[in-house]
């Protein structure tokens, strides 16, 4: 499946209905009269954030979304028939930006189930017999129906995780998914390996987490260096970040520089990012020999970094310490571990027989 974080689709809602303009003409009724009914509404655009979504690929095939419209009105004072909303099913943490600016958040989903009447339908046109007064006891006037609305919009997709993996092109971060979740994420021994976000479950001393991998930073992707900073939006919501830096040797950065190159491009995208807890992790460390990865903990020390974990994205050397680590930064409650949660039997049977239909 292909993945796509960003969209431009045009939506427009459904108009209302005509009314009708009808006489009542029934046998052995000795005055007739206006019985024209009204137009129904038109359907509304709904978005609606659903899961099993995580991307927006959908809508590169179907960019154009009309509701449909009220029915016309009839005669024996009828009413149209009002159209369906139509439902647009987004992912969760789906953002509905304005096309002027792009900038413009008008909407944003960030839990399941959550809706938002977007574009109204048009109201219903009156039919001729909403028009009868004790002057104009055959009026011939009615109303077409109020017209849907219409606009292009843009939808703009922010992976909701829980941990961010953030770290220079080839450090390790898809061995490093690999190994703690179920994810199986590309690894080879070249830059930008990774194209686009990857999202992974950890599971970790009966607790569960939503961890995103984004693809490698590099000196300058603020200013579209690489791949750039685009991907960056999908960890604007996690809690913590880690920061994988290589110590094997194969980079060309060391260590101090490499967390200087991620920290600037994380300050320069702005957005909070900056202000975020982050978890320092020496990968790789099965490369090397525990006095060089003691060396290189000093030197980030000196450079800013409060605590450095020394792991092995391949091994799973010191991988249960960073993970208990990441656990603090966490709700007693994740989000992954609320979901199908069992009720206790036993405060089942107590609510029911406090449960009263009066």
């Amino acid at each position: 499946m292909h993945f796509l974080d960003q969209a431009k689709i045009y939506i427009k809602s459904g108009g209302g209905g005509p009314g009708a303009v009808s006489f009542r003409r029934e046998k052995y009724v000795e005055y007739g009269g206006p019985d024209g009914g009204d137009g129904g509404r038109g359907g509304d655009i709904v978005f609606e954030a659903v899961e099993g979504l995580n991307t927006l690929i959908d809508f590169r095939y179907t960019q154009h979304f009309k509701a449909s419209r009220g029915g016309h009105g009839m005669g024996k004072d009828r009413t149209g028939a009002s159209a369906k909303p139509l439902v647009i099913k987004v992912p969760v943490g789906t953002q509905i930006v304005s096309d002027e600016d792009r900038e413009t958040v008008l909407a944003d989903f960030t839990d399941v189930g959550q809706r938002f009447v977007f574009l109204e339908g048009g109201l219903g046109g009156r039919g001729n017999a909403s028009y009868k007064t004790s002057t104009n006891r055959a009026p011939h006037q009615h109303q077409p129906g109020i017209a849907g609305e219409e606009m292009w919009l843009w939808l703009r997709l922010k992976l909701l995780a829980d941990v961010g993996l953030v770290g220079l092109p080839n450090a390790g971060k898809s061995t490093f998914i690999n190994a703690i979740t179920n994810t199986h994420a590309k690894v080879g021994d070249y830059a930008f390996t990774t194209l686009v976000p990857k999202l992974g479950v950890v599971r970790h001393k009966a607790r569960e987490f939503v961890l995103a991998d984004i693809p490698g930073l590099i000196e300058g992707a603020a200013d579209g260096a690489g791949i750039g900073d685009r991907f960056l939006g999908h960890i604007e919501r996690c809690r913590v970040l880690i920061h994988l830096i290589d110590i094997s040797g194969t980079g060309d950065q060391d260590p101090a520089e490499a967390l200087r190159i991620v920290e600037e491009e994380l300050e320069a995208y702005g957005e909070g990012l900056e202000n975020k807890p982050r978890l320092i992790a020496l990968n790789k460390v099965d490369l090397g020999d525990s006095e060089l990865a003691k060396a290189f903990s000093e030197e980030l020390k000196a450079a800013g970094a409060e605590e450095v974990f020394c792991i092995s994205g391949a091994t799973g050397a010191g991988m249960e310490k960073l993970m208990d680590a990441v656990l603090q930064y966490l709700p007693e409650k994740t989000r992954t571990e609320t979901k199908g949660a069992e009720r206790d039997p036993e405060e089942g049977d107590d609510a029911a027989e406090q449960w009263s239909p009066v």
